[in-house]
């Protein structure tokens, strides 16, 4: 169980942490920055199923609901409930290493939870064929 609970990490945080060094690209990031918002909103409130739902179609061909619903809790239960978010840095780029030619924004929030003070999200957003932003990376430290 805890090598799933590894290999989901993984792969859910490979497209962040590879997006961070991304040169960035000019565009706007607001659109990305309003989905990621929400999309985090639903981890805040524990409704990781609907988050899964709501995430990119490459987030969710990796991961399954349960895993990511899994993995999820893992990662942000111990922090407690969020205090304050705010943005720190939003990065566009058109290609990510291990990921298909396309539009994403890489953004970071600094924000603070119950339990840990200073914590740093960061949130793989990816412009879908549909022209909505979804996430496809979550990384929290």
């Amino acid at each position: 169980m805890l090598l799933l609970k590894t290999r989901v990490s993984w792969l859910v945080a490979l497209l962040v942490i590879a997006g961070v060094a991304v040169a960035a690209q000019s565009g706007q990031t607001g659109p990305a920055e309003a989905s990621a918002s929400a999309w985090l909103s639903l981890i805040d409130t524990q409704n990781y199923g609907a988050s899964w739902d709501q995430a990119s179609g490459a987030f969710r061909a990796r991961v399954s609901r349960e895993q990511w619903a899994e993995a999820a809790r893992g990662a942000r239960t111990p922090f407690g409930e969020l205090q304050k978010r705010t943005l720190k840095s939003a990065t566009s780029a058109t290609s990510l290493p291990g990921a298909p030619d396309g539009e994403y924004v890489v953004i970071q929030f600094n924000s603070a939870f119950e339990h840990k003070a200073a914590a740093v999200e960061t949130v793989t957003m990816m412009h879908e064929a549909d022209r909505a932003w979804r996430a496809v990376g979550y990384f929290v430290r």
